[in-house]
């Protein structure tokens, strides 16, 4: 799939998710992913920062309230006219741009952090989009991004139930089955079901690889791994909000924070290596598999009434 075209599907989503989201419906992002993302943040006050794949801005407020200096870009139009009128009525001096997180429009060395909050697995192009953040950090900057936990969230994922409603068990399948833009088609789980029946549910090309896959990537891209984060809600959360309880039998995200050397490391094979110019792509450790939206997904969406939401 080529990066227009996933550009178009999430300008297609913007609008509804930009509503959903501001009302409070995200359950996932707003009860753990977010916090959680925050909570193992390094301090970035007074540094230059930039949310690669910001949706309608809300995360990047959060990182300008920490006392960032913020840029932020998005594909989708409608995204930044949101966030952009959420800056206008309470102005935190981020700045929104309309752009590509695989062909980012600043100059080399141009920050001290970067972020992504879940939205490296919905670019067509993984190993550019590295590079690129890799590209635009400064010598020893990081970059910290969110992403649905490869191993726990493949391209299918059950939620296996006792009959109280507690979770008993992850049923998941197709890890290393190759989604080069399989269209997933769901909700966010808590929209009420008045307001599916007069909207339509959201559509995301989806860009699956291994675990291992996306360390290569990282790597590849001349970053170094400096930690990894699984999140899941504590027991009073849960018993608050049951929607959440599954996260605590395995993780539905994973945080990882990537380090841009001072220098290259040395004695590594390809470490002169240009960041800015990627390697070809490749699917190691992901034989290919089938395409389109699978039979399994749908039986989540009616099962599941949504699954777990794919937060930005």
């Amino acid at each position: 799939m080529k990066r227009a075209e996933v550009a178009r599907y999430w300008e297609a989503n913007a609008e509804t998710w930009t509503r959903h989201v501001r009302a409070g419906y995200d359950i996932y992002r707003d009860g753990l992913n977010t916090p959680a993302f925050l909570d193992m943040l390094p301090p970035v006050r007074g540094l230059r920062g930039l949310d690669i794949g910001c949706g309608e801005g809300s995360n990047t407020r959060q990182l300008a309230r920490l006392g960032a200096t913020m840029h932020a870009i998005d594909v989708a139009p409608t995204f930044i006219r949101h966030a952009r009128d959420a800056e206008t009525a309470e102005p935190l001096g981020v700045t929104y741009i309309a752009g590509d997180g695989t062909d980012l429009p600043f100059g080399a060395g141009s920050f001290d952090f970067a972020a992504a909050f879940m939205s490296m697995m919905d670019m067509a192009d993984q190993g550019r989009a590295f590079c690129e953040a890799a590209r635009v950090l400064r010598p020893g900057g990081f970059f910290q991004f969110s992403i649905l936990h490869p191993c726990f969230v493949p391209p299918h994922r059950r939620v296996l139930r006792e009959a109280d409603g507690t979770t008993r068990a992850i049923e998941i399948a197709g890890y290393f089955d190759a989604t080069e833009g399989r269209i997933d088609t769901w909700w966010l789980t808590n929209v009420p079901q008045e307001e599916r029946d007069r909207t339509e549910p959201f559509r995301v090309p989806r860009f699956h690889r291994t675990l291992s896959g996306w360390v290569d990537l990282i790597l590849e891209a001349g970053l170094v791994i400096e930690r990894f984060r699984e999140p899941c809600v504590s027991v009073e959360l849960a018993e608050a909000e049951p929607v959440l309880e599954d996260t605590r039998v395995a993780p539905v995200f994973l945080h990882i924070r990537a380090i841009k050397p001072a220098a290259p490391p040395a004695n590594r094979p390809g470490s002169q290596r240009d960041a800015a110019t990627p390697r070809a792509r490749s699917n190691r450790s992901m034989p290919k598999g089938p395409r389109g939206k699978s039979e399994e997904w749908d039986d989540i969406s009616k099962i599941e009434k949504g699954f777990p939401d794919f937060t930005r």
